[in-house]
């Protein structure tokens, strides 16, 4: 009966705990993303904002590139996704990973190089300046090479898109010769591995923006529905994932589709760079290719647990 009795003391504590625990992680969001929100200074923009209006703690463990965040999420040690890569975080829906996804934003990514150009791809579109910087670099990897992240972010998942359109199996790509180099780091770090080689890369058109005052690469390409680039938010599912903060998760996506913070991402950088590093989704479904349920509106998803 004593034993008993002390193990139902114990269980009671656990629970006690649990529930003490949970009620101090109730205003606490974790966020995962991708490193060119996180490196431009909008998401912390964001951030403020969101928490100056309501009072949560906001964490953002995982910023190294969508790849990590989609990791992070499939572990449940975050609440809420906000990644580039639609097959992806289509994927990780289906797999009942997160609740659902959320158009909030785009811009376009570039591909940047040296201004001379020797590849000669200005004026090409993306997949023939692939396809010409892989047959000049084959005979020529001295004059030409190019930098990829080589980190499965989404930007790195772009680009493998971009080989396969120019008619290349991207594993026969990364082991062509030395004037394929992998970088295996975020934009920012690419970018001045491509700059100090005079080097090719694919970027994101922010984080080139931001770090433009430091380069001498120019962009070469830029816009077209090839190198569109959506932005979206997931929150985890908490049936899978028992414990994630899902109400604080919906509530920051709600925040991210609102006319408010809608504004904030379509000025984002204009004062500092000349224009915005970012477009705000709004009025924008068809132009990112999202539907008129992913696209900029409130969350839909109940948060009940298993």
């Amino acid at each position: 009966m004593q034993r008993t009795l002390k193990i139902s003391m114990l269980l009671m504590a656990l629970v006690v705990t649990g529930a003490a625990l949970s009620s101090a992680d109730e205003g606490r969001l974790k966020i995962a993303t991708t490193s060119s929100l996180y490196d431009t200074g909008l998401l912390e923009t964001i951030v403020d904002k969101f928490t100056e209006e309501n009072g949560a703690t906001v964490q953002i463990p995982s910023h190294g590139g969508t790849g990590i965040a989609i990791a992070a999420g499939q572990k449940g040690d975050v609440d809420l996704l906000i990644v580039h890569d639609k097959a992806r975080e289509v994927k990780f829906i289906q797999d009942g990973d997160g609740l659902e996804r959320r158009c909030f934003a785009y811009n376009y990514f570039y591909i940047v190089g040296p201004a001379d150009d020797p590849a000669k791809i200005k004026g090409l579109n993306a997949s023939e300046a692939f396809q010409s910087i892989m047959e000049n670099g084959l005979t020529e990897p001295d004059q030409v090479k190019f930098i990829t992240r080589g980190d499965q972010s989404g930007t790195h998942s772009k680009e493998q898109s971009l080989w396969k359109a120019a008619g290349y199996n991207y594993s026969e790509v990364n082991t062509s010769g030395p004037w394929y180099v992998d970088a295996g780091s975020p934009m920012g770090a690419t970018l001045i591995m491509a700059n100090e080689k005079s080097a090719y890369t694919l970027t994101d058109m922010s984080t080139f923006m931001a770090y433009k005052g430091n380069l001498t690469l120019v962009p070469l390409i830029e816009g077209g529905d090839e190198l569109l680039n959506v932005y979206s938010a997931i929150a985890i599912n908490p049936e899978k994932h028992p414990g994630v903060n899902c109400r604080l998760a919906n509530d920051f996506i709600d925040y991210l589709v609102s006319a408010e913070c809608q504004e904030i991402i379509g000025t984002y950088g204009q004062e500092q760079y000349g224009k915005p590093l970012f477009f705000k989704g709004e009025d924008s479904c068809d132009v990112m290719g999202c539907s008129a349920e992913e696209c900029v509106v409130p969350t839909q998803a109940g948060c009940a647990e298993a």
